[in-house]
């Protein structure tokens, strides 16, 4: 698994992978969502405000494991991580909005809230025609409250930036 760094990083990545993509089903979104969960886990254990984590997710079909999902997204709500899930195709992508929470407060199976939002949902066909930098910007619009949000819940400052070497 390759991890990019930084905004630039993600575009970058979204560019790379775009073009060959072949999508199918089922459309299971919990097993990647436990897994970069688990990565994020092991970097909240440090307790300083330097690492943050985007798993974004492309999909073309109506979401299979909804409930199993919606359980992952409230565990990993308390983790360094954002979820953008890119809808592409004419699909029914009404239970993605369900996810994203911005009508109302995501639960899971048993009724536990998420923590905080993590869930950005973008429907593609919505920028077919509109300049890459709108959709970047649609994508990316919830990561930074996302971000600092976290670190809040945490009560973690962010770090102070380091000096530059002298030559």
């Amino acid at each position: 698994m390759r991890f990019k760094e930084g905004i630039q990083g993600i575009v970058e990545a979204y560019r790379m992978v775009l073009p060959q993509l072949k999508l199918s089903g089922p459309t299971n979104f919990s097993p990647i969502i436990t897994h970069v969960s688990s990565i994020a886990a092991s970097s909240a254990q440090t307790n300083s405000a330097s690492q943050y984590y985007v798993l974004l997710i492309l999909t073309d079909g109506e979401i299979t494991d909804f409930d199993q999902t919606r359980d992952a997204i409230v565990r990993a709500s308390r983790l360094p991580l954002s979820i953008i899930i890119v809808g592409v195709g004419t699909a029914d992508f009404k239970a993605m909005e369900l996810l994203d929470g911005d009508n109302g407060v995501l639960r899971s199976t048993v009724g536990e809230a998420v923590a905080r939002d993590i869930v950005q949902f973008v429907p593609y066909r919505q920028f077919v025609k509109a300049p890459m930098s709108s959709l970047a910007q649609s994508v990316l619009a919830e990561v930074p409250n996302q971000v600092v949000s976290y670190f809040k819940m945490r009560g973690l400052e962010p770090l102070k930036p380091q000096a530059a070497p002298k030559s």
